[in-house]
């Protein structure tokens, strides 16, 4: 059965020219979204999860930037070839994207409701009377009283601020919201408003979502798929359960190990030895081999994805030999 796709994106890769040498951020990766669903993008810094996602708004900085891409289509629309105009009827309106920084995301000259107003009437057929009525009432969707309308960004908290940029990504309800890290800068209690907040938009408007986050209890919240990248690449893939209860990629494994366990207080947590590679000198190999325990020779050549299931596949070639597996206890 043919799947309803919102976003089909083949083979991206993006890298940054510059003096000092040229900067691999994202090396071929192909990204299948399904009308309504929610995938996590993990990783840790560098790992090219915000450049994938410029890439989709076609906002990456040219130059230094070059994007290549086999496919790159929003629902059917092909959106590597669109001109200035439709990118600027698309933005906002077809796909929306959450910034990760809320005190720069606004601008300080302008009412935060002047600001969700502009987007709808860019995008909507409505009066400037009505666009500011509309953004009125996206501020109290998103727990934001309606006087504070007038107000400007540097009259907010951190949190009311992220509720601010919410309501300007939601305003047009687009097909497929960007959120990039969200609740990085919020307290606990603010981040588990934010996010309850966004999902119950997201059922109220069918929204598919890209939630890009280092965070893997966020993704098991409000996420059905995850896509974990390493060094511009994604590494495994698969459902909730498929990743987190039957990883297959030793960066995986590292990332759940490197969690506190709250039953066990007093258990040491295991970080991922070394760092991350340098983006202008990657291996030709596995980039994740100087720092796999797991690591062999054949780590060294060129890597190919396997398909461990339908809806799970991983990047390692340590599942061509005789027997191996990675042996996880299933997380609640």
């Amino acid at each position: 059965m043919d799947k309803d796709l919102i976003l089909d994106l083949k083979n991206l890769v993006v890298r940054f020219e510059t003096e000092d040498g040229i900067v691999h951020a994202v090396n071929g990766i192909d990204l299948e979204i399904e009308r309504g669903h929610a995938i996590g993008l993990v990783g840790e810094t560098g790992a090219g999860k915000t450049t994938t996602a410029l890439s989709l708004l076609r906002l990456v900085p040219k130059p230094p930037g070059v994007v290549e891409c086999s496919k790159m289509e929003l629902d059917g629309k092909d959106v590597l070839n669109m001109s200035v105009r439709e990118l600027e009827q698309t933005r906002g309106k077809d796909i929306s994207m959450i910034f990760q920084d809320p005190m720069t995301a606004l601008n300080p000259v302008f009412s935060v409701g002047e600001q969700i107003a502009e987007a709808i009437l860019l995008h909507e057929n409505v009066s400037k009377a009505e666009s500011m009525k509309r953004a009125i009432g996206m501020l109290e969707l998103v727990g934001i009283p309606a006087e504070r309308a007038y107000d400007f960004p540097h009259e907010f908290s951190g949190g009311m601020k992220q509720r601010v940029v919410i309501a300007i990504a939601l305003a047009c309800h687009p097909q497929l919201l960007i959120a990039d890290e969200p609740t990085t800068a919020l307290d606990v209690t603010i981040q588990a408003q934010v996010l309850d907040l966004m999902r119950r938009l997201r059922e109220q408007y069918k929204t598919s979502l890209i939630m890009i986050t280092h965070d893997l209890g966020i993704v098991a919240e409000i996420c059905d798929e995850v896509a974990v990248m390493y060094a511009g690449k994604i590494i495994e893939r698969g459902t909730l359960q498929d990743v987190f209860n039957r990883t297959k990629h030793p960066y995986t494994e590292g990332l759940f190990n490197s969690i506190p366990n709250i039953n066990d207080r007093k258990a040491m947590l295991t970080p991922i030895k070394g760092m991350m590679p340098d983006p202008t000198n990657l291996p030709e190999g596995c980039a994740f081999e100087p720092r796999c325990p797991y690591a062999g020779e054949d780590c060294k050549r060129p890597q190919a994805k396997r398909d461990i299931s339908e809806t799970h596949s991983v990047l390692c070639c340590a599942y061509d030999r005789p027997g191996f597996h990675i042996d996880r206890k299933e997380r609640s």
